[in-house]
């Protein structure tokens, strides 16, 4: 057994919306158990669901730790097959239990009847490093771990096991090739959507935003980027050149007024899958008419399963000369500076803000 070891830890406490962080240092004594691990944050970034709990759009257990899209380097390990201390990894969202009916037969481990989730939990629950604003986390037994090659730098591996591994779930859930593809939402799951579609080889990807300072990234992800600040004239300019109409259409932007002008825009027997919708405003003014007579498929997709993870760092490692995925993320914040970079990231200058520890 392993005796408990002394690691400095700095992270950054959220207290509740409408109060500053909490820049705390202590000295901790943690014993692991069977298949943990301790791995040293090297660079975490800014997820929208991050603000959305700041902003007080979504509630979470305070006092935490922040923050769930990082890479790391693993500084302590036990039992952990393929797996060694200086490993530079990334790691599930979510912990589960592996036995439950969601893990074994569902094949919906992210929805584990005992689900625990990083950035998402109360300091009071393990050892409280639960959150990746912080110098160091604790890994759990049940959360899959993935080595980063050498080609994937830390801002291209950061968002990976988010932003990415969702979309790789999103986009697997096509049944059939499609030609045309609209995605609906220009952030970074949008350009995520386009570079995973543009490399299976789909001949036409639109993709709609209301940030016109995009549409230059989303052309070198692949895809057309449509205005859609009039959402008349985006429909009517799309209708003009999808003919029968779309085969699929990703909606990532979390605006519920988008799916009346997806369906429009489906072609009989089209998918309709939605992903950025994930917060209280989001009742759909739809019909199940408008459904049925197009005979459409509508999928929801929250986070991910620990093989679109392992798919995700593929992606990144098959195309990390394809896709100019340094100029999605910000250079980093000092972790100290917290407020500041959370500042820059709602400016949306950047797909995603960065955040690092001082050594």
């Amino acid at each position: 057994m392993l005796k408990a070891k002394l690691f400095n830890s700095k992270f950054q406490v959220f207290h509740g919306t409408g109060k500053p962080f909490g820049f705390e240092q202590k000295q901790l004594a943690i014993e692991l158990n069977e298949g943990e691990a301790l791995v040293k944050i090297v660079l975490a970034t800014i997820c929208g669901s991050d603000l959305h709990t700041i902003e007080g759009k979504r509630r979470e257990d305070v006092p935490c730790i922040l923050g769930h899209e990082a890479v790391g380097e693993i500084v302590e390990i036990k039992d952990r097959p393929g797996f060694a201390v200086g490993d530079r990894v990334t790691w599930s969202i979510a912990d589960s239990c592996g036995k439950c009916a969601a893990c074994t037969d569902y094949g919906l481990p992210e929805k584990c009847h005992e689900l625990f989730k990083y950035g998402h939990a109360s300091i009071n629950k393990g050892s409280g490093l639960n959150g990746c604003y912080s110098n160091i986390i604790h890994i759990r037994r049940g959360t899959h771990l993935v080595k980063v090659p050498e080609v994937v730098d830390n801002p291209m591996a950061a968002p990976a096991n988010c932003a990415l591994a969702t979309m790789v779930n999103a986009v697997s859930q096509l049944k059939n090739m499609p030609k045309k593809v609209v995605v609906q939402g220009g952030g970074l799951l949008g350009v995520y959507a386009c570079a995973l579609l543009k490399e299976k080889g789909v001949d036409e990807i639109y993709c709609l935003d209301i940030n016109l300072n995009r549409f230059e990234i989303i052309g070198k992800f692949g895809a057309h980027p449509v205005d859609g600040r009039d959402m008349h004239k985006a429909t009517s300019f799309l209708l003009d050149r999808l003919g029968d109409g779309a085969d699929a259409i990703f909606e990532v932007a979390g605006v519920k007024e988008l799916i009346p002008q997806g369906i429009s825009l489906l072609r009989p027997g089209g998918q309709y899958i939605l992903v950025g919708l994930v917060h209280p405003d989001s009742e759909l003014k739809v019909t199940a008419e408008q459904i049925i007579r197009k005979c459409l498929a509508v999928k929801g997709i929250h986070n991910y399963a620990p093989w679109h993870l392992e798919e995700a760092i593929h992606f990144l490692e098959r195309n990390h000369r394809n896709f100019p995925f340094d100029e999605l993320v910000s250079p980093p914040f000092d972790l100290e500076s917290i407020e500041e970079a959370v500042l820059e990231a709602k400016k949306q200058r950047w797909f995603r803000v960065s955040v690092k520890p001082k050594a």
